[in-house]
């Protein structure tokens, strides 16, 4: 798949892809990304650190647990648990976080639509994070 096109169609192995996230990272989150279309983009991404409040302004976000347990805040309501199975939806401008990871490696599929810009996130408190700390990106490919 080129950056410069739209893709019509594509199959894509998650579990395998969600294997290969790093072990660690230096930020909050690693993302890899399947598809990257203006309407829609998907990814699968893992939480390696507790991520701080924070929203976007580009998308509506739905994310599928595939491994891992964490709690997970929206705006003033106290945490919830997720887990495998579990879908987790918010709209854009929604505040979000995962205080805390209870189980690893926390992954999740993600869709948003439409597409989320690489670089949308904006933290509630100044100097919690930077959209360089928050998340590492790259491309798989279909297999």
């Amino acid at each position: 798949m080129s950056d410069d096109s739209l893709t019509a169609h594509g199959v894509f192995d998650v579990a395998e892809h969600a294997a290969r996230l790093p072990e660690t990272s230096d930020t909050m989150v690693a993302d890899h990304r399947f598809t990257d279309d203006p309407a829609a983009s998907a990814r699968v991404f893992r939480v390696y650190s507790p991520t701080p409040p924070h929203s976007h302004a580009s998308c509506d976000e739905y994310l599928y647990v595939l491994s891992g347990r964490c709690r997970m805040k929206f705006g003033d309501e106290a945490p919830v648990e997720v887990g495998p199975g579990k879908l987790v939806f918010f709209k854009r401008g929604v505040v979000h976080s995962v205080p805390e990871i209870l189980e690893e490696p926390m992954v999740f599929l993600s869709v948003d639509t439409p597409r989320r810009e690489p670089r949308d996130i904006r933290f509630v408190r100044e100097g919690t994070g930077t959209p360089d700390t928050f998340m590492r990106q790259s491309r798989m490919r279909q297999s």
